[in-house]
């Protein structure tokens, strides 16, 4: 499966969504600052079914509202992803699973496709039943998500399967068909924090960094002097940019700096003494 790479340079962005740890990441170069972070999550609401097991296969998104079927769609998957079956019963009072997490380029995201397998089946009264899977659910259910992804923020998806609405009794046969009522919920989990030195300590790295929790968040000033650091959750914050100490130069510390998920807070042009 395709692993999505967008960035000329090498770029890590690390974030934790429980908690929190370091994340480094490099802005010499403005497309470093055009990608999102983007997890998807799947959950279900309680069914009265001993399991009820979901085939999946990929995930795909589609950046704009176009109903085109063979147009448009790429996989978020990556090379560890495992295609597999899921007890959705096993998702409910809290837990979810993971099914994606990648950077993805900034901006209107319009479409999920959840991609689903043939090995669908249900379980009720210890007796196994083939849920029969409309073959265009085998090709990929469209779920639209209309989202707006600020470039560095992290995004949550969650996938919400109403399993009392999804399984269909196929008259008296005994049968069943499944037809997925899923509900889609973003939440942006982080935000953003970008300046710029003016002027350029030029032949000297300036690290950037902002403490988060028992963590820290760092960066160095590209070459332009502009700096940005991903994936800060919100709260408020002390950034402290540190010059290389042969600049000669004091390190500077910019407090009181708020931060929104979702949003990016720009703390101006920054001068060393």
């Amino acid at each position: 499966m395709k692993k999505i790479k967008f960035c000329p340079q090498l770029f890590f962005v690390i974030v934790l969504l429980a908690s929190f740890f370091t994340a480094c990441n490099n802005n010499d170069n403005d497309d470093s600052s055009q990608t999102s972070r983007m997890t998807v999550r799947m959950v279900d609401a309680p069914g009265d079914y001993d399991e009820v097991n979901i085939d999946v296969q990929d995930i795909m998104i589609k950046y704009s509202d176009d109903t085109n079927d063979s147009e448009g769609w790429v996989s978020i998957v990556d090379d560890d992803f495992t295609p597999g079956v899921y007890n959705l019963l096993d998702l409910t009072g809290g837990v979810n699973v993971l099914l994606a997490d990648e950077l993805v380029p900034s901006g209107y995201l319009g479409q999920i496709r959840l991609v689903l397998g043939e090995n669908n089946t249900l379980v009720k009264d210890d007796a196994v039943m083939d849920l029969n899977t409309p073959s265009a659910m085998q090709s990929g259910l469209k779920l639209m998500v209309n989202q707006t992804l600020q470039p560095g923020a992290t995004y949550e998806f969650i996938l919400d399967f109403d399993v009392a609405k999804s399984i269909v009794s196929a008259g008296g046969s005994g049968m069943y068909n499944f037809k997925p009522v899923i509900h889609v919920s973003a939440t942006a989990t982080s935000g953003v924090i970008k300046g710029a030195i003016n002027p350029v300590l030029e032949g000297y790295q300036v690290e950037v960094s902002v403490p988060v929790g028992d963590a820290v968040i760092t960066t160095f000033a590209g070459e332009t002097g502009l700096f940005q650091l991903n994936g800060v959750p919100a709260g408020t914050y002390t950034v402290t940019l540190t010059p290389d100490v042969a600049s000669g130069k004091t390190p500077i510390t910019i407090t009181d700096v708020v931060v929104e998920n979702g949003e990016i807070t720009d703390v101006g042009s920054v001068s060393f003494e």
